[in-house]
């Protein structure tokens, strides 16, 4: 059986450690994404919407690391692709010792992988000596079927898709956007129509945004109902005929009063449309000018 105090000096956090904090993880892990003198020089401070903020000893050594910016964010993407760090900011502090291969100074224990090397002569050689060891472990990775994000060029598993973590995410917030949009603008396009403008577009993707949209749109309308009364610019109206459109996908020539209201209920119809819908006024010219 394993000792408990070797199985302790031995753990490394891992991207799937759940429970713990982004930047807990990343000092634990530190002295092996940076290296022992860089990991001496400075330490994770602060994650927060995508920037990873570093604190150095020096000016120096925030300017020198400052240089290898995108060998750090593709360390650290590598370590924990689920964190999302897209952008590194450096500033000088107090950096605590860390023992090498020891427990740092929030307890966890730090890997011995990168051995114990001869410190460098300058921070150039150290970092330098960082740079390497960054491309020999990408190089090790690709040996093993690891390959290139087509956004960022991130090494990606060789199980996981083409997009790292951060870049899928980028991806899936502008298709989102633009896909939401048309179903505002457009609503009788569908998805056939939609898709043909959206690049990559598939069809749960699209249901998917339909049925929040929907709810979103519901939202708005119900709010306007228990107050009895639209808002100034009237936009409940302009909502109202998308919404009828995207839920019931009937083309716009096929919609008619009976079956507004038969969406919206009798109370919500006569306080969006009022006379105009009992005088049988279309639809059709009742939605807004696109």
């Amino acid at each position: 059986m394993l000792k408990l105090s070797k199985a302790i000096a031995q753990w490394q956090p891992s991207e799937t450690d759940v429970g713990q904090p982004p930047i807990a993880l990343l000092d634990a892990g530190w002295e092996e994404i940076v290296g022992c003198e860089v990991a001496q020089n400075s330490h994770p401070a602060r994650v927060a919407d995508g920037t990873l903020t570093v604190t150095t000893r020096s000016s120096a050594w925030s300017h020198q690391l400052s240089f290898l910016a995108e060998h750090l964010l593709r360390a650290v993407a590598a370590r924990l692709p689920d964190a999302r760090i897209e952008r590194l900011r450096f500033r000088v502090g107090r950096v605590l010792p860390r023992r090498r291969g020891g427990v740092n100074r929030q307890g966890f224990a730090v890997s011995r992988s990168l051995g114990d090397r001869p410190d460098s002569a300058s921070p150039g050689e150290a970092l330098a000596r960082f740079r390497r060891d960054v491309e020999q472990r990408h190089d090790a990775r690709r040996e093993q079927g690891w390959k290139e994000c087509v956004g960022c060029r991130v090494l990606v598993g060789p199980a996981a898709d083409s997009l790292c973590p951060i870049c899928a995410a980028a991806r899936t917030e502008r298709l989102t956007a633009t896909t939401a949009q048309l179903m505002f603008e457009a609503p009788w396009l569908g998805y056939s129509g939609t898709a043909a403008l959206v690049c990559g577009l598939k069809r749960e993707e699209y249901e998917r945004i339909r049925t929040q949209l929907l709810a979103h749109w519901w939202e708005t309308l119900a709010r306007a109902r228990a107050a009895k009364q639209l808002s100034r610019d009237g936009r409940e109206r302009i909502v109202a005929s998308s919404y009828v459109l995207l839920r019931s996908k009937l083309p716009p020539e096929q919609i008619v009063p009976a079956t507004v209201r038969s969406i919206l209920g009798d109370e919500l119809h006569e306080l969006l449309y009022g006379q105009s819908s009992r005088e049988g006024a279309p639809v059709k010219n009742q939605k807004r000018r696109t």
